[in-house]
């Protein structure tokens, strides 16, 4: 990729609205500033309850910018919630042929998944505009995954977490937001691989939540033969006195006790300001020793 040269960026908003309307244009206008090429096909006047228009509108706003011929990179515009109803008409023979690097994260995971298991193509969980490009203290870990993940051909991602087992294991790289894995299992909109690499995180889910979401991916057997699993951010939620003692720590121990693979924590990837870029479905290579872990990630569409 020659940084020099202006990247065609469109905006597109499959799920909530953008909450902060004078954020956007700032966001929008810094982007122009740094010599990139802005088509933003989310018009506020359009939001429709939570969403960021209809459920029309929203198919249309994806179908536009995978048509955009000066477009290379789709960035959604947030997550929230709105995805699930768009799965069935969403044309992804169209969105995968129209070369477009699709990226977001969250909700955008349903995405994701079905665009892999429809046609193979690979997208990124990654920044999306609300609110990794219109913050007023840009996170330059954050923006920097970014752009070096799209313009490649390796990417690397270090992370570390207590307890972590040394392992050197291959496979291609999938997962994303576990409560909309967890949703669309058994749906024809739910992709993993065989000898994969999983990678997870959440927010606001209870580390009981976060237990069942992932017995459910056992039990519907999406673990099958996967190499590792990588954890990581789950904050956002709030013990009560009814969980007696019953934490992350011990729903990870546990997990680790029942899953026959080995468990990672610490990857840099969540509802979190300073988030990696990560291929969804790329050859990756995760090494780890002494608690350190790097994933090196290759063949999969840049710039």
């Amino acid at each position: 990729m020659d940084l020099s040269k202006p990247v065609g960026i469109a905006i597109a908003g499959p799920g909530g609205y953008a909450v902060h309307e004078d954020a956007l244009a700032r966001g929008i206008a810094r982007l122009e500033a740094a010599g990139h090429l802005v088509h933003n096909y989310y018009d506020p006047a359009q939001k429709y309850q939570r969403f960021a228009g209809t459920d029309a509108s929203r198919l249309a706003q994806l179908n536009a910018a995978a048509e955009d011929p000066d477009v290379q990179v789709v960035i959604a515009l947030r997550g929230s919630y709105g995805m699930s109803r768009l799965l069935p008409y969403i044309d992804y023979r169209k969105m995968a042929d129209s070369g477009k690097l699709f990226v977001g994260y969250s909700d955008f995971t349903a995405f994701q998944t079905a665009l892999m298991r429809a046609t193979g193509r690979i997208s990124f969980a990654g920044p999306m505009i609300c609110d990794d490009f219109i913050r007023d203290d840009p996170v330059d870990y954050t923006l920097a995954q970014f752009w070096d993940c799209l313009r490649g051909p390796v990417h690397t991602v270090h992370g570390s977490g207590e307890n972590n087992p040394s392992v050197d294991v291959q496979g291609k790289l999938w997962g994303g937001n576990l409560a909309m894995l967890a949703h669309v299992v058994g749906t024809p909109y739910f992709a993993n691989f065989d000898d994969g690499i999983l990678f997870l995180e959440d927010i606001g889910e209870h580390p009981y939540k976060v237990e069942r979401m992932v017995l459910q991916l056992l039990h519907a057997g999406a673990l099958d033969g996967q190499q590792a699993i990588v954890l990581g951010d789950f904050g956002g939620y709030r013990l009560s006195d009814a969980d007696n003692g019953y934490n992350f720590d011990e729903m990870l121990a546990f997990l680790r006790q029942r899953l026959p693979m080995p468990i990672l924590t610490g990857l840099p990837f969540g509802h979190i300001k300073a988030r990696c870029t990560l291929p969804f479905g790329a050859t990756a290579r995760l090494q780890s020793a002494d608690g350190s872990f790097t994933l090196t990630l290759t063949d999969y569409p840049t710039l």
